[in-house]
């Protein structure tokens, strides 16, 4: 079970909301947030409602400026919790759409994928077992995209607006 709490203002002051489960849609709940603590627990946060737009990755700790820490706005819309996984992890990218053209599968993390695979391009991808980032560059920087088990016809599937992805993760309760 997760818990994260969302503060209107830094340090942890000001109105809040506490959150333990999905939520598409937390603007009824507060106007702004500035800083973040999570109790336990993973969570995406988005800075659009219904799980859209830009997505930062947060474990349990204490974001008490989330501007200066992390470079977010100060709209946050949506949270994903993500359930812990105990076991293997298995994906599968392929380079061209709906999960076709040459297919290439991971079960570890990925700091460099160009490296490792050759490919300039996931255009679609078959989350098997587990929880993964993928980010846009190498060595895990860059906007993230969250993905759980499931299938993702096309980079846009995930949020991505390129197929360009630089490296790969997995989403291990540490």
């Amino acid at each position: 079970m997760g818990k994260i709490v969302f503060y209107e203002e830094r340090n942890f002051s000001g109105r809040h909301h506490e959150c333990m489960s999905d939520c598409a849609d937390l603007h009824s709940y507060f106007t702004r947030c500035q800083s973040i603590r999570v109790e336990s627990g993973m969570f995406m946060i988005y800075d659009r409602a219904n799980y859209m737009g830009h997505q930062h990755f947060l474990r349990r700790g204490e974001y008490s400026d989330c501007q200066r820490m992390m470079s977010l706005t100060d709209c946050v819309r949506s949270c994903r919790m993500i359930p812990m996984h105990r076991g293997s992890f298995r994906l599968r990218l392929y380079d061209t759409q709906d999960m076709a053209g040459q297919m290439m599968e991971l079960s570890d993390d990925c700091p460099n994928v160009m490296d490792r695979f050759r490919a300039p391009e996931i255009s679609s991808c078959q989350v098997m077992d587990g929880h993964w980032l993928m980010y846009e560059q190498p060595n895990y920087r860059g906007r993230m995209f969250y993905l759980r088990p499931g299938e993702y016809r096309r980079y846009s599937d995930w949020g991505g607006i390129s197929p360009r992805i630089g490296s790969i993760r997995r989403l291990m309760d540490l």
